[in-house]
């Protein structure tokens, strides 16, 4: 299981390599503009592990209003210099620090995979809560369940920990949290053995009114 404060050590760690490592554009951000595409104009939106904020954080400024959130305090300092017009909370997304209803739409790119697997479900449920009705979540996920470690991250010498649900997994506990999956595409990118990472978007669906409330 993921220990996330080893998680936490590694990003800080190694956040001038990660930086240089991350992909500036590809499939995620093909996703990644149908769902600003499908918002209200000057959406508010929240980047949850945005890491160094390039390339997905700064698009979203040139969107709306952007808000971005991670555990790592050396991959927030990057993110304030790349996307200089977000806000920034650094936080957990198990227990988010922001009130309810307050975001149009929720982005989680390579972040829920460094949660342990017994918290994915309340993550995807504060993604909901602080979501307004209808908002949107879009997320990368492994097409299968895997967990595992690398002690010699990017060639670092850093330890990295993963937990991933798999998409099965992912797409059921989406809708179980209140969200009907609207879109789910497969990278171009390979992650590992000729296998892609899945990028799944959801809409969160309005409580439906009983004749008794």
């Amino acid at each position: 299981m993921v220990d996330k404060d080893v998680v936490r050590r590694g990003y800080d760690a190694v956040a001038e390599t990660y930086a240089a490592e991350r992909s500036e554009g590809g499939t995620e951000m093909d996703v990644l503009e149908a769902v600003l595409e499908s918002l209200s104009d000057s959406p508010t939106v929240l980047d949850v592990g945005c890491g160094q904020g390039m390339p997905v954080l700064r698009r979203v400024s040139d969107a709306g209003s952007a808000v971005g959130t991670d555990f790592s305090r050396e991959q927030l300092a990057l993110a304030a210099a790349n996307a200089p017009a977000a806000a920034f909370v650094q936080g957990d997304m198990v227990t988010l620090p922001f009130s309810d209803g307050v975001f149009d739409a929720v982005i989680a790119f390579h972040s829920l995979i460094h949660i342990p697997l017994n918290d994915h479900r309340a993550v995807l449920d504060e993604f909901a809560r602080v979501l307004r009705p209808g908002g949107r979540v879009l997320l990368s996920e492994a097409p299968g369940e895997w967990t595992g470690e690398n002690p010699d991250w990017l060639e670092t010498g850093v330890e990295m920990q993963w937990d991933m649900a798999g998409a099965a997994a992912t797409r059921t506990q989406l809708r179980e949290a209140g969200f009907a999956v609207v879109d789910e595409r497969e990278s171009t990118e390979t992650l590992v053995d000729d296998e892609h990472w899945l990028y799944l978007a959801g809409r969160l669906e309005e409580p439906v009114e009983t004749e008794n409330e």
